[in-house]
């Protein structure tokens, strides 16, 4: 026998006692129990002499008659099965036909093998498969082999896990393993590929060999890396379209269930339905009978069998099957969905549904919601989950251990449930729902809390359990009403720290695991779980920080985070920022944020469908971006962040200018991609984005069902970009938007707003409109050491100048500085007032205060806090000042909105290329519009008081 294996590749090996089940369905076919599921006895139901392809019906495969003089009788022990007779019954019939030699003897073998291990209960163990290896290494295909034999040694073999290596396993008996699996597939190939093969080979056969591929392969054995398993694969799928196109073939409704289970399993394990037309025509083929034997009185599916089905549908469909292109698959579901029903309020003990049962049954379900099939439209489907949500319940609370859930099936129930919750199906309004819900809580924190390994969750259950717990919460399951959820929260955040920080492979997140965790820990955040409560919830966020870092600083492909990744890691980060995370306490973040920009601009600019970002996850992205700008985040060096804004706003202006996706633009994205461009201020230059504003500002203004807070975000986010133009233009000609800020004014006004924030966008919009501002902001003063120090230094520099410090003009947000005899106020502007604290590209926020102060006549002088680091600083920007005061002021303290005209004739703001009038400060000055214009200033006649000629003195002498 060959001994190198043939490319056999192993993705892992078990350790024996944690043999690897399908996840999602039972075993094979039938009848025994095995762990995790039922798995069939096999029934191969011909019986053959030693002549080739002469077949003779017989009821069972492991307990046909055996050759003469050699009786094998049924298995109490492992070492019965590996005596030295054994060994020599296995040689003595390949030596004594050679290549004629049928394989009977061996197929009988692995039978009495599978029925080892289907009595224990479990597969073989390390010690097991040491020990089987002599008599593996004996074992001879050849291409006398039947059908029969090729059939029951591959599928029992597979059963007993004998191909699946133990992890302590040597290389040279992995080898003997690998080099026997590749005989079986050479041989599997090469019968498959014969002219008369349709009549030789039954369908029980064809479907216990397509199981045993799609076992190995769920086993760990690689499609990619083991093109012989991918190649009897693509050999087998022809004979399945060809029985199944038969008019003479019966299938049996096992039959039916078992090979779309495997055809399901074999594309969940990377199997491309898109690249292998053979399978996707070997599913059509199958679906008719599968439809054929739903809708028949007669042949009955169990149990197992429609679960199998509706779960193999549901993966087909997962994995890119489309729905509304394939209507056999439709109707397969529409006829299965009855079935569902009546067996879960079915009374007969024949009809119940197991503990496996129920979780693929409802996984199946909400994976079919969630690949388009509409609960609303579906009213079966929704009778279905109704009918199943009680024995979730009664499962769940159940005291018997046969009853209980595993953790997978725990996990997948918490997410199918939070699925078709967040499909349509009413959480306050489904009684059975809320009680699954509780009861399945309940078994979460048990089994999080539990010591025994059994019970533990692997980082996929985790990552599905929160995301299920977190779409309730974000569908109205209420955080502090439910104190199993938060309890559930609490034991399940140490796993997350514990699985991030280690340091075996099998412990490790992937990325979308990732990315999914901190979009679970912002959303239960945003709900009500206060991060400074729950150490548990800061400690695993700051694990997992580490990882978003390495993941997109790796090279390699498998690390990187998805468009959709992305997008939810940074509206993750911005959330948790904006409900208290303290970014100066947590570098971690920054870090993960500079990692990921480079990806923002690359998935941005890229020209491959599945690199893109959606409409939605592009819009995301800006409003994160803005939120952590706009919170403090300071990226020391801007270049990856420069990069990155301009790539998304080309992004978004694409589908804007799209005819087909400006539906995608609901009205909390477009709210949400107003603000932001309008926190970004210069970060984005507004002839980039002129065409996207004009198209939110108008699905805005035609939008009649906006909530206060939208219209009180639109309204700002109008006024600001008002206010660009305003700036850049240098006048105060009418804006066509003052239209649109009027008309949010008034509707905002019209919903009785009562929060700070809310009532100072109010007082802006009617300082900017002339009018009389309908409420009184409640402003909270906080006066900086610095700037007190400054104007400590001011006033003692100028002991007559008048100053007022923090005072609040036309009810606008307070100044910090004013100078009522020159009508002029001073801004120390602090790291907040910048995108990214540069200290020179302004925000949103400043450019409007500084507009709203110009529109009333003010003279708006901005000082940047890093100008002002120290005394001798200070004494150059006081100078500066001085040089403005030599001017003599306006003889009013302020000017009123009736007047706001004439002032903004008299004084307005022009800057020079770096949008600056002054290396150390910016000045809202005359001087600055004469210096790059060569324009003389306007003359304006002033009433001099007697105090201001003493100052003017004061000045000159200094």
């Amino acid at each position: 026998m060959d001994r190198s294996g043939a490319g056999i590749s192993w993705k892992y090996t078990t350790s024996g006692n944690d043999y690897k089940q399908p996840d999602d369905h039972a075993g094979a076919s039938g009848s025994g129990q095995y762990r995790y599921g039922t798995v069939r006895q096999v029934n191969v139901p011909l019986r053959y002499t030693q002549k080739r392809n002469e077949f003779y019906p017989a009821s069972d495969a492991c307990s046909a008659n055996h050759p003469p003089g050699h009786s094998i009788k049924p298995v109490h022990g492992f070492n019965a099965l590996i005596t030295p007779e054994n060994k020599d019954w296995l040689a003595g019939g390949s030596a004594r036909y050679g290549d004629r030699y049928d394989g009977r003897n061996h197929g009988q073998f692995a039978c009495l093998i599978k029925q080892y291990t289907s009595g224990s209960k479990r597969p073989l163990n390390h010690s097991e498969q040491r020990q089987l290896i002599p008599l593996l290494h004996d074992f001879k295909v050849t291409p006398g082999w039947s059908w029969r034999s090729l059939t029951t040694t591959l599928h029992s073999l597979t059963y007993a896990g004998v191909f699946t290596p133990h992890k302590f396993m040597n290389e040279g008996d992995r080898e003997i393993q690998a080099a026997l699996l590749s005989a079986l597939l050479d041989e599997l190939i090469l019968k498959c590929n014969q002219k008369t093969v349709a009549s030789d080979i039954d369908i029980q056969g064809i479907a216990n060999l397509l199981w045993a591929l799609a076992k190995l392969a769920d086993n760990g054995l690689e499609l990619k890396k083991t093109p012989k398993l991918k190649e009897a694969v693509t050999a087998l799928l022809p004979l399945v379209q060809s029985k199944a196109e038969s008019k003479v073939d019966h299938f049996t409704p096992q039959e039916v269930a078992n090979l779309l289970w495997a055809m399901a399993k074999l594309v969940g394990n990377g199997l491309k339905l898109e690249n292998t037309p053979k399978l996707k025509e070997a599913v059509a083929a199958l679906l008719p009978r599968a439809k054929t034997k739903a809708d028949s009185k007669k042949d009955q599916f169990k149990p197992q069998e429609f679960s199998n089905l509706l779960w193999a549908v549901a993966k087909l469909v997962d994995n890119g099957l489309k729905l509304e292109k394939t209507p056999k698959l439709k109707n397969v579901v529409a006829a299965l969905l009855p079935h569902v029903k009546n067996k879960a309020e079915s009374k007969e003990e024949k009809d119940h549904l197991n503990a496996q049962t129920i979780a693929n049954l409802l996984w199946a379900l909400a994976k079919l919601v969630d690949n388009g099939l509409e609960l609303e439209k579906t009213a079966q489907l929704k009778e279905a989950v109704v009918a199943l949500l009680p024995h979730v319940k009664t499962k769940a609370e159940s005291k018997q251990e046969k009853d209980h859930f595993i953790p997978q099936h725990i996990a997948n129930l918490v997410w199918a449930v939070a699925k078709l919750v967040d499909n349509g199906l009413p959480l306050e309004k489904t009684t059975k729902l809320k009680e699954a819900v509780a009861a399945l809580l309940h078994r979460v924190k048990s089994k999080a809390e539990s010591k025994e390994e059994k019970d533990h969750f692997i980082p996929q259950h985790i990552s599905n359990l929160l995301w299920g717990m977190a779409k309730l919460v974000d569908n109205g399951l209420k955080l502090e009403k439910t104190v199993k959820l938060k309890e559930a929260v609490a034991a399940l955040l140490p796993h997350v720290k514990s699985k991030a920080e280690s340091k075996a492979e099998k412990d490790h997140f992937v990325p979308q695991h990732i990315a999914n965790l901190l979009w679970v820990m912002a959303k239960l955040v945003e709900n009500g779980l206060e991060l400074e409560n729950t150490p548990r919830l800061k400690e695993a966020l700051v694990a997992l920080l580490h990882h978003v870092k390495i993941n997109a600083e790796s090279k390699e492909e498998k690390d990187h985070f998805k468009p959709q990744g992305v997008s939810n890691l940074l509206w993750s980060f911005a959330k948790l920022v904006d409900n208290g995370l303290e970014l100066e306490e947590t570098p971690q973040l920054k870090e993960a944020v500079v990692a990921l920009l480079p990806h923002v601009k690359t998935k941005a600019e890229s020209k491959e469908e599945k690199g893109h970002f959606t409409t939605q996850g592009a819009i995301n992205l800006l409003w994160a971006l803005a939120t952590l700008l706009d919170n403090g985040l300071v990226l020391g060096q801007t270049a990856k962040l420069e990069e990155a804004v301009p790539a998304l706003l080309y992004h978004v202006k694409i589908k804007v200018e799209s005819k087909e996706e400006r539906d995608d633009f609901n009205t909390q994205g477009t709210v949400n991609l107003l603000w932001a461009l309008a926190k970004l201020g210069e970060a984005i230059e507004l002839n980039l984005v002129q065409s996207t504003f004009d198209f939110l500002v108008d699905r805005i203004s035609k939008n009649p069902q906006l909530s206060q807070q939208n219209i009180s975000m639109s309204l700002w986010g109008v006024m600001v970009f008002s206010a660009r133009f305003y700036l850049d233009s240098g006048n105060n000609d009418k804006n066509p938007l003052e239209k649109h800020i009027g008309e949010l004014f008034s509707r905002l006004e019209n919903t009785c707003p009562d929060s700070t924030e809310v009532k100072t966008v109010m007082a802006m919009a009617a300082s900017w409109l002339g009018k009389a501002c309908p409420v009184v902001p409640d402003y909270q003063i906080s006066i900086s050491e610095l700037q007190s120090t400054f104007r400590d230094q001011l006033q003692s520099s100028l002991p007559l100048l008048k100053i007022e410090e923090e005072k609040s003009l036309n009810s606008l947000p307070p100044v910090d500085l004013r100078l009522p005899d020159y009508n002029m106020v001073i801004d120390v502007q602090g790291p907040f007032h910048y995108v990214s604290g540069d200290f020179k590209t302004r925000n949103g926020s400043t450019l409007l205060k500084i507009t709203l102060l110009q529109k009333l006549g003010f003279e708006v002088v901005e000082i940047p806090v890093n100008k002002l680091n120290n005394l001798d600083s200070m004494k150059i920007v006081i100078e500066q000042i001085k040089t403005k005061l030599a001017v003599p002021p306006e003889a009013h303290d302020s000017v009123s909105p009736d007047r706001e005209e004439e002032a903004a004739d008299e004084v307005y703001f022009t800057a020079n290329e770096d949008g600056q009038c002054s290396d150390d400060c910016y000045f809202t000055a005359e001087e600055c519009l004469e210096e790059k214009t060569g324009k003389p200033k306007r003359k304006r006649k002033r009433k001099k008081s007697v105090k201001t000629q003493l100052l003017k003195r004061q000045l000159h002498r200094s």
